[in-house]
């Protein structure tokens, strides 16, 4: 009867039947939104500190203990891209067992995995920092943040699993409203803790893990909650061997180049820590106004790695291209009218973190520099989630480490002795964007699994000629 239930399915997957790019743009606007107020409530703790508390605060918070967690959660997230696309597959070939499997075995991933982080990041939270050369003054603030964030990292990663496995069936409005939620929880206790009762970054910080345990309650209880093939029920949350190796097999690569990405940022980010707490300040405030950005091109690549997952396993490989051409365009689109956007008026978003006018004057220094060169960017996110969406996850990985986190390393250590500004720091993000785009465009056309299909039907049609 349960195999039943979980494999009952009253209506057409519009993934891999409807419009691609209908489909595509209510898939993505979703996942959008989701994002935008994911980065709305981080950045509700960066305003409110930056405004209560002080500049020295906004650093920590802002810039130095970001990059950390973005190292940790990161890594973690991308393993957990492994499950999404798993599970797009099996759900799109519409195998019921194997997506219950995939996503029990997730789910007990998930509780492992925030155990792990949690013990990683309390114990080693000030060893980081002073590695980053974090200033004196910054010092304090942030092993404050970094270890009462980690304590919550349990239900971070059980909200960033469960929300992947909605995505990867096809639901992406769901995890919206939960981060809605959330987002309205992590503001008010912001408000109240640091503003209220003054509890400076520690009260934001627990506002932070606050909001993060109130969307992964609502997610666990969406999963546990629908009668469909992907239901968790907890009795069966445990790791299954198999599917975890191939979770893990497609989710390693991912989580390792995100890990690249970061630990890139947190040598840029060392750089930057030397040339004072202005700079660092600014650094970290246009690190919050570029997540507009960033929440938009990453929206597109989840959508894109689940279309191409389902459509893969449902052996749609038309669909699979179309659906990485229809994003390229809409990513080209999107990344034009952001650029500008910031452009023109990021000062207003700048005004929001700090009054500091030096600090105000050097982050929009920055977001004029990068705003042009966001253009740069689209190939690698979206070639990257299209070839994940069919299992090939080690080329993206090759080409992101030697692109991507190679360069940007021997542009630090070479370039930055010699020039000592923020933005020669800055200059290594597009020089490097530009090299691996051209790499991922080579290889996606020329060398990739899909074109190996192509070759093969040519093949085949030859033969039987």
């Amino acid at each position: 009867m349960d195999a039943e239930c979980r494999g009952k399915k009253t209506q057409v997957n519009g993934i891999t039947e409807g419009s691609i790019f209908g489909q595509l743009l209510l898939f993505f606007f979703p996942i959008l939104f989701g994002t935008f107020f994911q980065q709305l409530y981080n950045t509700a703790d960066a305003v409110v500190v930056g405004r209560f508390v002080g500049k020295q605060a906004l650093a920590a918070v802002g810039g130095t203990t970001s990059t950390l967690i973005n190292l940790m959660v990161g890594f973690f997230v991308g393993l957990s891209s492994g499950a999404t696309v798993v599970i797009s597959q099996y759900y799109g070939a519409k195998k019921a067992d194997k997506v219950h499997w995939a996503v029990h075995t997730s789910v007990a991933f998930s509780v492992i995995g925030g155990i792990c982080f949690m013990v990683i990041g309390l114990v080693g939270a000030r060893w980081a920092l002073t590695a980053m050369h974090t200033p004196e003054d910054v010092m304090d603030h942030a092993v404050t943040y970094i270890r009462i964030y980690f304590l919550g990292m349990i239900p971070n990663l059980l909200y960033n699993m469960g929300a992947g496995i909605l995505r990867a069936v096809g639901d992406s409005k769901r995890p919206l409203y939960f981060l809605i939620g959330s987002c309205f929880v992590n503001i008010v206790l912001d408000v109240l803790l640091v503003a209220g009762f003054h509890m400076g970054v520690g009260g934001a910080a627990l506002a932070t893990i606050s909001s993060q345990l109130f969307s992964a309650i609502m997610v666990i209880w969406c999963l546990t909650h629908t009668e469909d093939m992907y239901k968790v029920e907890w009795k069966k949350v445990k790791i299954d061997g198999r599917m975890l190796q191939r979770i893990v097999r497609i989710g390693i690569p991912a989580g390792m180049q995100s890990v690249m990405y970061n630990i890139s940022n947190i040598i840029i980010q060392a750089g930057v820590n030397n040339l004072g707490t202005d700079n660092v300040t600014a650094w970290a405030t246009y690190g919050k106004v570029d997540g507009l950005y960033w929440m938009m091109i990453n929206a597109l690549g989840i959508s894109v790695t689940t279309f191409v997952g389902q459509n893969f396993g449902a052996r749609r490989m038309d669909r699979v291209r179309k659906g990485a051409g229809a994003c390229m365009a809409i990513g080209v689109i999107l990344t034009a009218a952001v650029s500008i956007g910031l452009y023109f008026w990021g000062y207003l978003f700048v005004e929001l973190f700090t009054a500091d006018q030096q600090v105000q004057q050097i982050s929009m220094d920055l977001i004029r520099f990068m705003a042009p060169t966001y253009i740069t960017y689209i190939t690698i996110e979206i070639l990257s989630g299209t070839l994940r969406g069919v299992g090939d996850a080690w080329m993206p990985l090759i080409i992101t480490g030697i692109g991507v986190c190679l360069v940007r390393v021997l542009w630090i250590i070479c370039a930055m002795p010699h020039f000592q500004s923020i933005l020669a720091a800055a200059f290594c993000y597009p020089l490097t964007w530009t090299l691996s785009s051209i790499a991922f465009v080579v290889y996606y056309y020329f060398f990739s699994s899909l074109k190996r299909v192509d070759l093969k039907k040519i093949l085949l049609k030859r033969r039987y000629r």
